[in-house]
């Protein structure tokens, strides 16, 4: 059994950053269809993670922005990782993870693999899967905070968040050691 583990809000200066991992149940009929999520446009991310979560074993995980100011971007990365697998709740022979860097998973072989999400079909599942959620969690924080947003630029630092921080001010959901303005 194969796992893909990804994670999505890395460079977001606002809100958790959220991981995936998936496992299909058996190779799946749209597997050419995949790709790493940031390629993929909206409407087809969301057909795509529709068939995704139907055709597979898969689990979340969330990280918070107060967990990311303590420990860093980069270890709540690893963490999410990490509580994702452990979420499966599935014994895999082989994960693979999007990057560079191993979180610390109990399964025989752990592997990163760079640019994993645009060349590991189970990475690019997971790449899917955990964008739309997060997207998706941006909408229904836009609409607590019409005024930042976040529906557009999904808590990424654009020059309008960067605006909207600097007239209205910081959220607790921002990311407060990130360069926010």
């Amino acid at each position: 059994m194969i796992c893909g583990i990804d994670e999505v809000g890395r460079g977001c200066i606002f809100g958790p950053i959220l991981s995936a991992a998936v496992v299909f149940k058996k190779k799946p009929s749209f597997i050419k269809e995949l790709d790493d999520s940031k390629k993929l446009k909206k409407e087809k991310r969301e057909y795509l993670s529709s068939l995704i979560l139907k055709n597979s074993y898969y689990a979340f995980a969330e990280i918070s922005n107060i967990t990311i100011e303590k420990i860093n971007i980069h270890n709540a990365s690893l963490l999410a990782m990490q509580t994702a697998y452990e979420n499966l709740k599935l014994n895999c022979s082989l994960v693979l993870v999007d990057g560079k860097f191993v979180p610390k998973i109990t399964a025989k072989n752990v592997k990163a693999i760079i640019k994993g999400d645009s060349i590991i079909d189970e990475i690019k599942a997971a790449s899917i899967i955990a964008k739309v959620k997060r997207d998706k969690l941006m909408d229904e924080y836009d609409k607590i905070y019409p005024l930042y947003l976040l529906k557009k630029n999904k808590g990424y630092p654009t020059k309008e968040h960067k605006n909207a921080i600097k007239k209205y001010g910081v959220l607790s959901l921002h990311r407060k050691n990130f360069k926010l303005i």
